[in-house]
């Protein structure tokens, strides 16, 4: 469930590419800096790997290759978001997260039919929020389309 008050949703807002994406906070268990990263065999390029993240193996999504985006180095701002999704931790890698915002309900637009590259399945509308337009991602559609079913649905499978 989204955390939501009469008037908002609570939100963690970070980029990626450019643009502003925004979550509903209530999925983020933490945000960390970068850490080492095994690899994994087998796994698609968006999938970085798997860390320690305070004893427990969690894997890690590049969110800049889920979404096709180019790939570019780490940098001091990149950030991976814990969230909690189906009875597990994953770490979803994004180029910076800086905010934590109530998104007024009636600023929340579906999502049009073409919004950038990233496909229209990861995305549940936008929020124009100030001057800021955000793009409030789909989790659910991110880490279940195929590609992943098969690599998440039995977490034994990374580890």
């Amino acid at each position: 469930m989204v955390e939501t008050t009469r008037e908002s949703v609570k939100s963690i807002v970070f980029q990626l590419n450019d643009e502003e994406y925004a979550m509903p906070v209530e999925l983020v268990g933490a945000i960390e800096r970068m850490m080492h990263i095994t690899r994994i065999p087998g796994t698609p390029d968006f999938v970085k790997g798997v860390f320690n993240l305070r004893g427990v193996v969690t894997p890690l999504i590049d969110l800049r290759l889920r979404f096709g985006f180019e790939e570019q180095e780490y940098t001091d701002s990149t950030r991976t978001i814990i969230i909690h999704h189906q009875n597990m931790d994953v770490g979803l890698i994004v180029d910076a997260a800086y905010d934590v915002v109530d998104i007024p309900i009636d600023s929340i637009e579906p999502a049009p039919e073409v919004v950038g590259t990233v496909q229209i399945d990861y995305i549940d509308g936008v929020a124009k929020f100030g001057d800021r337009l955000l793009i409030l991602l789909n989790i659910d559609e991110i880490l279940t389309k195929s590609a992943l079913e098969v690599h998440f649905d039995n977490k034994e499978k990374l580890v």
